[in-house]
């Protein structure tokens, strides 16, 4: 098979590349200067040259705070990109596996995992936007298009929290960390293998491609230093209150794996797991 990954240049569109190209897949990667997905000609353009029987779209507009004051650009990177590759795949035969977020929920008053049927609410531009990409994928390819919805993405590439806790507990005594939101930390080498694995399969529709299991944010900090050697009580909790921003964050976002059990695959792994393998490379590649 021949794949396609646009956003490339992201932490899981490198991560996604890599891992196809390990498995010996016919793989290429382009980033937003090479592919700009809202683009019709470019688009058409891509899939002329490439051919793909395969496409994964990492490319988004995921500048959440951004998105408030700016959701029209938001909506042409997050939905209509989106509908343009999925026209594009439908006219060729082409697959399309499209990631997106636990954003399109509202994370509000629910404390157990969002299963994937679960009807979506967003509270935020970048949600909404998120949504309005999952709905024109699904319309122009609902056969052939699943929608990978991920959370707390962190990986060696780019900034993320785990990253930037590795940086604090270089730099700063303590660190305050809001523990007041629950969700699932996932690793996006675990996910750029889910991808990788779905290619094989005829799945469609939502799946949730986050790691099993759940933690606050200071949960995961916590972990973080422990794992890389540092007292995990130099971590304090406090409130969301104490870091406001113009999109509020969901206080409650694990997502539910029903649905891979039906495609005969294994979703993500636990956190801590994930986190305990993930760390190294992290800090490999930080210090180069």
């Amino acid at each position: 098979m021949r794949w396609l990954v646009t956003g490339a240049g992201g932490m899981l569109g490198r991560d996604t590349v890599h891992e196809l190209a390990g498995r010996g897949e016919d793989v290429t990667g382009l980033d937003r200067s090479a592919l700009d997905i809202t683009g019709p000609g470019a688009v058409r353009d891509a899939f002329d040259a490439h051919r793909p029987d395969v496409v994964v779209n990492c490319a988004a507009y995921t500048a959440v705070d951004d998105a408030e004051t700016d959701e029209a650009r938001a909506l042409r990177v997050n939905g209509d990109g989106p509908r343009l590759l999925a026209r594009a795949c439908a006219a060729r035969g082409a697959r399309l596996i499209h990631l997106s977020t636990d954003y399109v929920f509202s994370g509000e008053t629910r404390a157990t995992p969002y299963p994937e049927d679960h009807p979506p609410a967003p509270r935020t531009a970048y949600g909404r936007t998120k949504l309005a990409g999952e709905r024109a994928v699904l319309e122009e390819l609902p056969g052939a298009a699943v929608v990978l919805r991920t959370a707390w993405l962190y990986g060696a590439h780019g900034r993320n929290f785990v990253r930037t806790m590795l940086e604090l507990e270089a730099r700063r005594d303590t660190v305050d960390v809001v523990d007041d939101q629950r969700g699932q930390p996932t690793w996006s080498a675990d996910v750029a293998a889910r991808v990788a694995d779905l290619g094989a399969t005829s799945a469609h529709g939502v799946l949730h491609a986050t790691s099993s299991g759940e933690a606050s944010w200071y949960e995961l900090a916590r972990e973080v230093f422990r794992l890389a050697g540092a007292d995990p009580d130099r971590v304090r909790p406090t409130e969301s209150g104490s870091f406001p921003r113009p999109a509020p964050r969901p206080a409650y976002s694990a997502l539910g794996h029903a649905r891979w059990r039906e495609a005969g695959l294994a979703p993500p792994r636990e956190w801590r797991s994930a986190l305990y393998e993930a760390l190294p490379h992290i800090r490999k590649e930080m210090s180069q």
